[in-house]
């Protein structure tokens, strides 16, 4: 049997929020449901229970009642293609749901009508944006809303994410926010710019002086520095107050990581929420990957380079403009820009479990020295993490 690797898939919301992540298993055809089961398994430790709920997806060919044998956690949702329901394992596979009862999206498709006649309750009707459109979508989306709250999947641009969000999507599954959009722009705003400069000044560990008048300058950075750092993924047991304080409960290097990720909260693009989310949650699970692959040191640096690594889609700027504005380490830079480095392999793990490929997920992962247990269980940790610092 051989490893299953996971990937995922944010659902935004059109509020432009992250409110569920998709799982999806990459089996092979001998592979099966005793695979997926047994990946899904071994996910128990880590799996965030009470968190936003997880979407678990296998291949339609691979599925059967034995996928049921899996105690889903309350937040998990099985993702089912109508055409299983009805197939050859459609009533071993129906009689199991009418007794473990999990939370079902039921994919869309020809004989959706026949499956959601069977009476079965489903909480989610998932679309397939490729085959539908605008008219299609809005169309089956108010025929299906008894049935179950409309998710829209393959969603490859914005422009296709506003489209499902008014033909009365809940929300659209994909990575069209990360890619940039527009024409770059030419400078930061005086806000980015204040926080570059401070991100500079404590990597430089400049006097206290100079870093509180340089935060002086713009209160709302203070005060969104302190939230990050008294937010519940950071996981202090007493109250940060001040600047001061946290430098003494810290230290630079630790602080350092913290006030990276103010400019993203800088950002003007309306789905900022959503590439903060996913910035947090690459930098978590850049670090978690490299976690006794390196030195303790360079763990801060491996969390900037995944906290960074969207800032040219959040700022509109292109990468070699930010980086211009900033005195980063080497690593950091060169794996930002594509350039290689100690800090190459591990960016590129992190972006392979966005993209949706499997064996390129395993022969990354492989050249790390990580077996699927291990990537798989550093995401779902990564995505808790994200979670708990949003606000």
């Amino acid at each position: 049997m051989t490893e299953v690797f996971i990937s995922r898939q944010p659902l935004v919301n059109r509020q432009n929020r992250i409110i569920a992540t998709r799982l999806l298993l990459h089996l092979t055809a001998d592979d099966g449901m005793p695979a997926a089961v047994m990946a899904l398994d071994s996910l128990a430790s880590v799996w965030p229970i009470g968190g936003k709920p997880l979407f678990v997806s296998c291949p339609a060919a691979a599925i059967d009642a034995r996928l049921l044998d899996w105690s889903a956690p309350e937040n998990a949702t099985i993702e089912l293609p109508a055409t299983c329901l009805l197939g050859e394992h459609g009533p071993d596979l129906i009689a199991a749901i009418q007794t473990w009862q999990p939370t079902i999206c039921l994919h869309f498709d020809p004989q959706a009508a026949r499956a959601l006649s069977l009476g079965l309750q489903c909480r989610f009707i998932g679309f397939d944006t490729e085959c539908l459109n605008s008219a299609q979508l809005k169309l089956l989306a108010a025929r299906t809303r008894s049935h179950g709250m409309g998710i829209a999947f393959k969603v490859p641009t914005t422009a296709d994410f506003r489209a499902s969000m008014d033909a009365g999507m809940t929300a659209a599954a994909g990575w069209f926010f990360t890619t940039p959009s527009g024409v770059p722009a030419k400078t930061l705003s005086a806000s980015q710019a204040n926080i570059m400069r401070l991100v500079n000044l404590v990597r430089n560990n400049a006097e206290m002086r100079e870093i509180e008048v340089a935060l002086k300058q713009d209160v709302a950075i203070s005060y969104r520095l302190l939230r990050y750092i008294n937010s519940a993924g950071f996981g202090l047991s007493c109250e940060i107050q001040s600047f001061r304080h946290a430098v003494t409960m810290l230290g630079y290097d630790k602080l350092n990581r913290w006030l990276s990720l103010l400019l993203a909260t800088a950002s003007k693009d309306p789905l900022a929420p959503a590439l903060m989310h996913t910035s947090l949650v690459r930098a978590r699970l850049i670090e978690l990957l490299a976690t006794g692959l390196v030195d303790k040191s360079e763990y801060d640096n491996l969390f900037i380079t995944g906290a960074f690594s969207l800032l040219d889609a959040l700022l509109g700027l292109t990468m070699e403009q930010i980086l211009e504005a900033m005195r980063l380490p080497e690593p950091i830079t060169d794996a930002l820009l594509g350039n290689g480095g100690r800090y190459q392999a591990f960016l590129d793990l992190a972006l392979a479990s966005e993209a949706g490929d499997g064996p390129a997920i395993a022969e990354q992962a492989g050249m790390l020295g990580l077996t699927a247990a291990q990537f798989n269980s550093a995401q779902l940790q990564a995505l808790a993490f994200a979670d708990a610092m949003e606000f």
